[in-house]
């Protein structure tokens, strides 16, 4: 057996293949704190909503956290931020503790192999992520795993392109940040990172419109979509602002990349877009009109989204873990089962 587990800013997912299926649990990265009482903590624990007590303070964690949010009018706190462990939150540790047990469970053996996703280090900040991924391999190894990061945009790779010999630009489009990689026939050729995602829209969003973030992700992630017939003025008019903001961004960085690399011209590549950020209908389209315009130094074969963009990097950590364990008889990069194994059932 092996595991996946896509380690993201809002979401925490894993992956791990039930005979022909891939069965995947998800928690929300949040939680947020409540005022303790003996019935509020037993009305918690009879609901089975995930909670830790800490001296007069409860922590609801998870799925759960963004409902509590709205109905008590608080803001949620993330133990990531930018898309690595945040230096504000001084329970970030232990709450992504809790959140990621929840979600891999134990080991079913001694030292059984898993990927987690690590972003790449942002070409547009400071921040690094060494810090990062080094605390989540002690944890993951107090837990009882042999684990091992694998790039989050390779990852993407060897979710969605073993059709395509895992060569390609697959861009993960998170919370907290965007991972590009370039890869041909499973070898990455560039790999990067910027440091904005879902979260910058929302914080942009709710700066222009006044409207709480946890209200405004609440607005994009229920039906929101991206035909920009909404009205100005309103949440879903700024939300689609933003969001054609940050693709222009993103492509812009991509641009200027493949030329410091210096990749070669008449490469034909296609290119998946994936990532929760991603999910609005019409975000497909509108990205690969924006990429249509852009001065790329190799060709698109086309531009396509995931078919569960939500589990596409639990997936392709999934997929490496298993390869390494020979569980898919063969290495990644020579075979085509991949692309059976990424197929996501979702447990929700």
């Amino acid at each position: 057996m092996a595991k996946g587990l896509d380690v993201g800013t809002m979401n925490i997912l894993s992956g791990r293949q039930e005979g022909a299926e891939t069965v995947f649990v998800q928690q929300r990265n949040s939680f947020v704190e409540i005022e303790y009482s003996d019935m509020a903590e037993q009305m918690l624990s009879r609901s089975e909503v995930l909670h830790i007590r800490k001296d007069d303070k409860v922590y609801v964690v998870g799925d759960d956290a963004l409902n509590f949010a709205n109905i008590f009018n608080k803001e949620t706190r993330r133990p990531m931020q930018h898309g690595i462990l945040s230096s504000e939150e001084a329970s970030a540790i232990p709450m992504i503790k809790l959140i990621t047990e929840q979600v891999v469970g134990e080991p079913s053996k001694p030292n059984e192999r898993l990927f987690y996703s690590s972003p790449a280090d942002p070409i547009d900040s400071g921040l690094t992520t060494l810090y990062h991924e080094k605390t989540l391999e002690s944890m993951l190894g107090d837990m009882g795993y042999d684990p091992e990061p694998i790039n989050e945009g390779m990852a993407v790779i060897y979710s969605e392109l073993a059709d395509n010999n895992f060569t390609g630009l697959g861009i993960s489009f998170g919370a907290g940040m965007t991972n590009v990689c370039l890869a041909y026939y499973a070898v990455p050729v560039m790999k990067f990172s910027i440091a904005r995602g879902g979260d910058w829209i929302d914080e942009q969003t709710s700066q222009a419109t006044g409207t709480p973030v946890d209200k405004v992700t609440s607005i994009k992630e229920d039906d929101f979509e991206l035909d920009f017939r909404t009205d100005v003025g309103g949440v879903e008019g700024a939300l689609a602002i933003y969001y054609e903001n940050l693709l222009d961004y993103v492509i812009e960085n991509i641009t200027r990349e493949v030329d410091e690399e210096d990749v070669e011209e008449g490469l034909d590549v296609p290119v998946v877009v994936t990532g929760g950020t991603s999910s609005p209908n019409g975000f497909e389209d509108l990205f690969a009109d924006h990429l249509a315009d852009a001065n790329i130094p190799f060709s698109i074969s086309g531009v396509r989204s995931a078919d569960e963009p939500m589990y596409s990097v639990a997936s392709g950590a999934l997929v490496a873990a298993r390869s390494e364990e020979g569980d898919t008889g063969g290495d990644a990069g020579g075979s085509e089962e991949p692309a059976e194994e990424a197929a996501p059932e979702s447990e929700d």
